[in-house]
């Protein structure tokens, strides 16, 4: 069916840039019809195009699409051929272009074209697609609404526990008899009664399995359920034939109703200890919702009010109690106290906070009454960004992930016909089809894809929880996969491994005195941001120097700023800077020992003269001696990019022993450094904090951004440290080690119980209960593996 695509398109300029779009939509198949709106940035695109060869055509004409993204809640999946299934349902409706189930979580993240109209994809038409696979879509609730809504007491026979408990009770005397047999008793149970037990646990407690499995039938697939119910339904039936046969003839027969009971009463254990050992999983991210302040003290109207935190406004006045968790991203304007915020950055001494500090909404106000001004609310507070990302991390699939889903995808059918195969044999060849039927039902139980499909987003989950509890944000799993690789490590000098607050210690004028060329600097560097540009300010502040009038404030990247005062032309900046601009420096005027240096001229009538200099030293972080020693253990080579001069530079890389360092290094040189890194065949990783690393983190292999850093370098990096340590650097690569390491460790045993267990349930070797009882054990092992991943230290 043709349908009408309405996309947003970034990047054009002309009638041309039109013209090249429409040209590259007309070669995508299913394309009818393309027409580019070049006053609105709107392509409509007619036809049934796939959405993801769409945003090639556009990308690859050197344009962006606009896309975004959505997540849902499924319900009724229970293994990974549910999850490959609801995946295929969704990329089938026009306009998506990935959809990734994560089944641990039971929540599907999916990547939309973001178009005008929003009518072909509705969440209906989202929703209508799963349906048909046979599972349902729903709102996504936090974990702390989902907490709410199922703890209400519920009656028993509601309760999780109920299933598996009623289920055990009525096993426990069908299995009873197999016991006593191990100490030469023999007591066989009445038929009657057999049946009586063991079918409430086939029909009632085991309907679940049955409406699974007939959904997965009716979707044209097949799935764990229906393993388990044609397994149990066919030594149920079996039972039922032999006491309708054979009773009677030569004494009681032997049923097989306690195999059908026990397998489900197994398997529905299995199910409820990996729930809860799932719920572990995301322990991190229900602690970080849990410490959402649900109210606030704000000024309005000439009082203090309590109001819903939701309800906050940016600039609004809040009033923060000892004891209480601070509302809402904010600076401080009166008060000061300690402030815990381990739970978002992994910071476990509390921090002495003052008037003009930065607090972070979520973490605890302890001893002092705080006042501050809103700074950031809602969906934009740190706290959010922080959930939103650990939830994008956990959702999202590891590359490996991809040859599991292909082995899930196939895994079901050639189970089924293994067991079809086991029967067959097993009659044909000894003439015992009772026999072939119980190793038949062997293999359909023992043969669960759960454990495949939980084997590497329960590691994920487990390793990206447990890095956010340290102040280690990871942006998807891929970031894990590429750490985990990394064997190079580029820092950034300021700021990274410096505290970031250079203090002015020389100043030296040469045509004015030293008064006016403090004066010249602050009037250039007052609405800067650079650290050098601070603290010449705080000097400036601090000898009550007077704010000069300058004009035409102008920032030249990686080279200074440049202003006018009284109608002449000032320049501040690098050494390369104002040698370029013909100057010769008196380099031996400066006294101080790897200093950075900025220089000071003045230009009018097309001449230039030199005022001075200005001498700034940065403290080296302390723990910085001890991240790059950690690095270079692991055998990763550790090297540093600054744009300060070489003299800084070289002091910072003696006394850190670095293996290499590059100085006055311009923002644009910065990705060309880290690419000449790559072509000596480096998996580099690059640390940084501001704008002007941005370019650097994205060219890397990995980027690595402090979130005491800028919004950009940040939203560039794939790994955000929550606090300017240093250290978190080789802590986030050790995670990723550990996580992809436990990743193995579950795969293994995923694919080893079905590897070993299949084929000796087919050859006879298991009997039906003992299969049952390893297929639980198999997803239960492999969740409780990826839990040990909560107690890695650093």
């Amino acid at each position: 069916m043709q349908s009408s695509i309405q996309l947003a398109v970034q990047g054009m300029t002309c009638s041309s840039c039109a013209g090249r779009i429409e040209k590259a939509l007309l070669k995508v198949k299913n394309v009818e019809q393309a027409t580019v709106n070049l006053a609105t940035e709107i392509v409509t695109v007619e036809g049934n195009p796939s959405a993801t060869e769409l945003l090639n055509a556009i990308t690859g004409a050197g344009y962006q699409v606009s896309t975004e993204t959505r997540q849902y809640q499924v319900t009724g999946m229970t293994c990974a051929s549910c999850a490959s299934r609801i995946e295929k349902a969704l990329l089938n409706v026009a306009g998506v272009m990935t959809a990734n189930v994560n089944l641990a979580t039971e929540q599907v993240n999916i990547a939309l074209l973001s178009q005008i109209s929003d009518a072909n994809l509705s969440q209906s038409l989202l929703s209508d697609a799963v349906q048909k696979a046979g599972y349902q879509l729903v709102a996504l609730q936090s974990l702390a609404e989902r907490a709410d809504t199922e703890e209400p007491a519920l009656p028993f026979y509601r309760s999780d526990n109920w299933p598996v408990i009623g289920a055990a009770i009525l096993t426990l005397p069908l299995v009873l008899p197999m016991l006593a047999m191990l100490f030469g008793i023999n007591w066989v149970m009445p038929s009657l009664w057999q049946w009586l037990l063991a079918t409430p646990v086939q029909f009632y407690f085991g309907a679940r399995f049955y409406r699974a499995g007939f959904n997965a039938l009716k979707a044209g697939t097949s799935n764990m359920d229906l393993l388990v119910a044609l397994g149990t339904s066919a030594a149920y039936g079996l039972s039922l034939y032999l006491w309708y046969s054979f009773e009677g003839l030569h004494g009681a027969p032997h049923l097989y109703f306690e195999s059908s009971a026990a397998v489900l009463t197994l398997v529905l254990m299995g199910k409820l200890l990996e729930k809860r050992a799932k719920r572990h999983t995301t322990d991190a991210l229900r602690a970080l919702e849990s410490v959402q302040p649900t109210t606030a003290k704000v000024w309005r109207n000439e009082n203090w009010q309590s109001v819903p935190a939701i309800e906050l406004q940016r600039n609004e006045k809040v009033k923060v109690l000892p004891g209480e968790r601070i509302p809402v991203d904010g600076k401080i304007i009166n008060g000061d106290s300690h402030v815990d915020e381990a739970l978002i950055s992994g910071e476990s001494m509390p921090l002495v906070k003052t008037l003009g500090d930065k607090v972070t909404g979520g973490s605890i106000n302890l001893d002092g009454v705080l006042e501050l001004t809103a700074t950031a609310v809602g969906a934009e507070s740190t706290l959010a960004k922080i959930i939103h990302m650990v939830e994008q991390a956990q959702g999202a699939k590891a590359p490996v992930q991809a040859l599991v889903d292909k082995i899930s995808s196939v895994f079901v059918p050639l189970v089924l016909l293994i067991a079809l195969l086991t029967l067959i044999g097993w009659g044909m060849i000894s003439g015992d089809w009772t026999q072939g039927i119980l190793h038949a039902v062997a293999v359909l139980v023992i043969a669960c894809p759960c454990a495949l499909g939980l084997a590497t987003p329960a590691a994920i989950m487990a390793g990206t929880g447990t890095a956010a509890r340290h102040g280690i944000l990871v942006k998807d799993a891929q970031a894990l996969e590429q750490a985990k690789q990394t064997d190079m490590v580029v820092f950034d000098k300021t700021g990274t491994l410096t505290e970031g607050k250079p203090e002015l210690i020389q100043l030296t004028p040469f045509q004015i005195d030293e008064q006016e060329l403090l004066m010249l600097a602050y009037g250039l560097q007052q609405n800067s941001e650079h650290p050098l540009a601070k603290a010449v300010v705080t000097r400036a502040q601090q000898d009550a120097i007077k704010l000069p009038d300058i004009k035409h404030f102008k920032v030249i990247a990686g080279k200074g700023v440049q202003g006018e005062e009284n109608g002449k032309q000032l320049l501040l900046g690098s050494r390369r800077w104002m040698e370029e601009m013909g100057l010769t420096l008196p380099l031996q005027q400066i006294t101080t020992k790897g200093a950075s240096v900025s220089w000071l001229a003045r230009k009018q009538d097309d001449k230039i003269g030199l005022l001075g200099l200005l001498c700034f030293a940065d403290k080296i972080k302390e723990q910085a001696k001890n991240a790059v020693e950690s690095l270079k253990q692991r055998g990763i080579k550790v090297a540093m990019l600054t744009g300060d001069s070489a003299a800084s530079a070289q002091q910072v890389a003696s006394e850190l022993e670095l293996d290499d360092y590059q100085a006055e290094v311009l923002p644009q040189d910065k990705a060309a450094a880290i690419a000449r890194y790559q072509q000596q065949g480096y998996q580099v990783a690059m640390v940084g904090d501001g704008i002007n690393d941005a370019p650097a983190l994205a060219q890397a292999d990995l980027g690595i951004a402090m979130a005491t850093g800028t919004e950009v370098a940040i939203s560039a990096a794939a790994i955000t440290l929550m606090r300017g340590d240093p250290a978190l650097v080789s802590a986030a690569i050790s995670l990723a080690a550990a996580t992809y390491r436990n990743i193995k460790q579950n795969l293994f045993w995923a694919f080893a119980f079905n590897t070993i267990g299949i084929p000796l349930a087919a050859l006879g070797y298991l009997n039906p209960i003992i299969a049952g009882g390893a297929m639980a054990v198999s997803s239960v092992l492999v969740v409780t593996n990826a839990l040990r991943l909560q107690r890695k230290k650093f």
